[in-house]
């Protein structure tokens, strides 16, 4: 396959994609579906499949590069103390991906075969766009009980990794299924979304070294521009669009998302009946 420029900017499309919609509690994973209707790559569906995935690495390395500081327990600025911190945060993260990696082992397949479909990912847009509406009132006069990403305990961790297992519907999104779970018992949205971020990078990294070693390492020339053209603009979008979340929840709640989702699950379903499923021959 020779790679045009439409190809090319297919991809930087599908890569934005990526970057805005991975962070924000909007579903990544569900987006990519959708827009895959209308921006269809010219690649095999093997290739498609393992590209959804590892185009994510390129959102993953973000958080990497903008908190590295805070994330490398090696660093020489840091006290004893701190450098203690940061191994019990990389501790709390991996007891936090403990439910989603063994769960995910055991169904992924089949989540991937009966569950990657648009009515699935209407029903789910829908229903946590209500959820977080609907936990959003429930907290409003509630005080965190974890104001402080140091504060977070092993159990705390480990629920919010409960949560994490919700995601592997399509269109749930795992950062809006950590972030209510942490919202939820008891940390404010600041430490929810922070920790939502680091808990994507084991999780992330597992999931695509796992689509990699199952398409294998045969690519094409093109399949490789494909993937970095990808995952570089995955990364810089993902850079603003961190930015962005974490500045808009110091004085903001997720309700403006929970409202979103709703929009675009009754979008879809519009588009359901008008048009049909553009999953169904997938």
């Amino acid at each position: 396959m020779d790679l045009s420029i439409a190809e090319l900017l297919k991809t930087i499309v599908l890569g934005v994609v990526e970057g805005l919609t991975e962070w924000l509690p909007v579903s990544s994973t569900g987006h990519m579906i959708l827009v895959d209707e209308f921006i269809r790559l010219n690649v095999s569906k093997a290739f498609m499949d393992m590209f959804l995935v590892v185009i994510q690495l390129g959102a993953i390395l973000a958080v990497v590069v903008l908190s590295f500081d805070k994330l490398n327990p090696f660093s020489p600025w840091k006290s004893r103390q701190e450098k203690r911190d940061t191994v019990s945060l990389w501790g709390k993260v991996l007891v936090a991906c403990v439910p989603a990696a063994a769960i995910g082992l055991l169904f992924n397949k089949y989540m991937e075969e009966h569950f990657m479909t648009a009515p699935v990912v209407a029903s789910t847009l829908i229903l946590y766009g209500v959820l977080f509406i609907l936990v959003e009132n429930y907290n409003r006069n509630r005080r965190p009980r974890v104001g402080d990403l140091a504060a977070l305990d092993y159990k705390t961790a480990f629920i919010i990794g409960m949560f994490q297992v919700l995601a592997l519907v399509p269109g749930t999104s795992r950062s809006g299924a950590t972030i209510l779970g942490g919202i939820l018992f008891g940390t404010s949205r600041y430490v929810a979304a922070e920790f939502t971020f680091f808990l994507a990078i084991p999780v992330m990294f597992g999931a695509s070294l796992l689509k990699i070693v199952k398409f294998g390492l045969n690519f094409t020339g093109t399949e490789i521009v494909i993937m970095v053209v990808g995952m570089v603009t995955a990364f810089l979008v993902s850079i603003l669009s961190i930015k962005f979340l974490l500045s808009y929840i110091k004085t903001n709640d997720f309700k403006a998302f929970g409202w979103y989702r709703i929009a675009l699950g009754i979008l879809v379903i519009a588009y359901l009946f008008l048009v049909g499923d553009p999953t169904a021959n997938n």
